[in-house]
């Protein structure tokens, strides 16, 4: 398929790059896990895998059960997803580009020879040898910026800062269990409430909230966590509702360092 870009990864920042490249005409394929652990699920595409189509800011990503299905899906809505971590569909569909959008902090297998043009968000890639371009994701001055030689920023681990809260804002499993939900994302929290617990067998361990605010991420109902695992995120502006169904800034500026990076790329190999 002519233009096919390929995107490993449908989490919240994935999403606003898959959502950039179809709204700019290109034909999409999101490659996903089995069992993606978005947060903010409900501007995440990964979702789709548990409910077979998502719908994000309008546009509907589904699920194709093979490769035949994926380019039936394409060639009517531009828009597709499949179960492949490995990317191992990535040889037989050839794609114009591949950009990996895990963010898993380090490189679980994507190189250059996967396709023309190859790009990667964050760290753990190195623009020239890994990927042509890496983009970076860290929030400030360089957010988005395309990097041709070199990596991102190092991963700190640190949160940027959203309403004067940067660590507290984001809630860590506290052991190792399955995680159920008591409130849902879009609800109002205080600090010291309980929004979720984690069992595990006859122990039933208690997650409240760090801060007041706009629970604005929750992992699934049901899903299996370890110890220090990111389950939540709380925006402490309350007002802000809509951003729970809605795209970040953070997401859309990363998207248009990737459509820049391929667009840039491209032409060169004209």
């Amino acid at each position: 398929m002519e233009n096919l870009i390929i995107v490993r990864g449908g989490g919240d920042l994935a999403t606003g790059t898959i959502m950039k490249l179809h709204r700019c005409g290109f034909p999409v394929l999101v490659l996903e896990s089995s069992a993606p652990s978005a947060i903010r699920r409900n501007v995440a595409f990964s979702e789709t895998v548990y409910a077979g189509a998502q719908t994000v800011e309008g546009v509907t990503c589904r699920l194709a059960a093979d490769i035949k299905e994926a380019l039936r899906l394409l060639e009517a809505e531009r828009l597709a997803m499949l179960v492949d971590p490995e990317g191992a569909s990535i040889a037989q569909l050839r794609p114009m580009a591949v950009v990996d959008a895990i963010l898993a902090k380090r490189n679980l297998g994507t190189h250059r020879g996967m396709a023309p043009v190859t790009v990667a968000l964050g760290p753990g890639f190195e623009a020239g040898k890994d990927v042509d371009a890496v983009i970076e994701t860290k929030r400030g001055h360089s957010l988005g910026r395309v990097i041709l030689d070199g990596g991102a920023a190092p991963n700190t681990g640190v949160p940027g800062m959203i309403g004067g809260y940067g660590r507290e804002r984001v809630i860590h499993s506290p052991a190792d269990g399955v995680l159920r939900c008591v409130r849902q994302i879009t609800d109002t929290v205080r600090r010291g409430e309980v929004i979720a617990v984690v069992e595990d067998g006859a122990r039933s361990v208690p997650v409240t909230a760090t801060i007041d605010g706009l629970l604005r991420g929750l992992i699934r109902d049901g899903y299996p966590v370890t110890k220090g695992f990111k389950i939540a995120d709380i925006d402490p502006r309350t007002e802000e509702y809509s951003n729970c169904f809605t795209i970040s800034d953070k997401a859309r500026c990363i998207a248009g360092g990737v459509v820049e990076a391929i667009l840039y790329l491209k032409g060169r190999r004209v």
